[in-house]
């Protein structure tokens, strides 16, 4: 149970490291925060690997490795967080989170084709019960966002999205439900599910490449995520030449509160908890870790409240009890 363990720390590390996260891209703006938590986290993450092995990058890593990692790092930050704040801007958060319960079984299925993975029936039983305890939990959120239209809160939002243009290529499939939404929606749980895959491919060569060294364990979750970093800074820089908003960033590292809330979510997400959860896939089956993982909804309820005195509803509670005995049963 020890990955399953590991997958349940990374999902409060991903809460925290939201709260935090939800702080900063208000004060710094998605993009810039984005291109700011890749830096840092290449800097974290090199400072890990000079203590671990006395250099600053993977360099036990082989070919193999590399290619897989930034295979995943492309599909996991690039395209799925790309998807991810597209769809904020276009269905808002509750709608976009609700898609993002699918990255459980796209991930499940990945693994089976690409690794032969076969889910147990409690497993799977457990799986399906906790996506219906977080859709419950997401759709009992009250959402302010005009999700029929382009609304004023929407049209300030893009300021800091990054949508690229390969939006207008998508104008004429707006419903009252924007079917752009609901691709980007999809895109994002296809990012994240598949990129988690990705890297345990990925994990295995490493572990080929190192079998003949004395290392820590966390070496190759650390290496691996470093590599995946990389990947990402490449695709946010991009987006953030080709949306113009390099200016942006320039702004944002003046913001001594904003870089600050930044560091914590960097350290709680890309940094720790990034690497946790590649560590989670060595000693679990990706489906289930990525189910455990998808728990962020859930235990940010309370906190949510707390700091941002947002309304719990009945319905929120009922599903995440719901999803937490779905989890519970990858304990058994």
């Amino acid at each position: 149970m020890l990955g399953e363990s590991i997958a349940l720390v990374v999902a409060l590390l991903w809460t925290s490291g939201a709260l935090f996260g939800e702080l900063a891209s208000k004060r710094l703006g998605a993009l810039p925060l984005n291109v700011i938590r890749m830096v840092l986290s290449l800097l974290m993450l090199g400072t890990a690997l000079w203590f671990m092995v006395g250099h600053p990058y993977p360099y036990l890593a082989n070919r193999q490795t590399w290619i897989w990692m930034m295979l995943s790092g492309l599909m996991g930050f690039g395209f799925g967080d790309y998807c991810l704040f597209s769809s904020y801007v276009l269905i808002g958060s509750r709608f976009s989170q609700l898609f993002m319960t699918l990255a459980s079984p796209f991930a499940a299925l990945t693994a089976w084709l690409l690794l032969g993975e076969r889910m147990s029936a409690l497993a799977t039983l457990g799986m399906a019960i906790t996506i219906v305890g977080i859709c419950m939990s997401i759709l009992g959120k009250e959402e302010k966002r005009n999700i029929a239209g382009a609304s004023s809160d929407s049209q300030k939002d893009k300021e800091s999205s990054y949508l690229l243009p390969l939006t207008p290529y998508l104008q004429h499939l707006t419903v009252k439900l924007p079917l752009r939404g609901f691709i980007f929606g999809i895109g994002a749980a296809l990012g994240q599910g598949v990129g988690l895959v990705l890297s345990k491919v990925g994990l295995e060569h490493y572990s080929s490449a190192v079998a003949d060294a004395a290392v820590t364990p966390l070496l190759m979750p650390v290496g691996g995520t470093m590599i995946r970093t990389l990947a990402g800074l490449v695709c946010f820089s991009f987006f953030l030449i080709i949306n113009r908003k390099i200016h942006r960033l320039r702004e944002a590292v003046h913001d001594g509160r904003g870089m600050t809330y930044a560091l914590l979510t960097t350290f709680l997400g890309p940094a720790l908890g990034v690497s946790l959860s590649l560590l989670a896939l060595q000693y679990t089956q990706a489906g289930i870790a990525q189910t455990i993982m998808s728990l962020v909804p859930i235990l940010i309820i309370w906190p949510s409240r707390l700091i941002f005195k947002t309304r719990v509803t009945t319905m929120e509670v009922v599903g995440a009890v719901i999803a937490v005995l779905g989890v519970t049963l990858f304990f058994i």
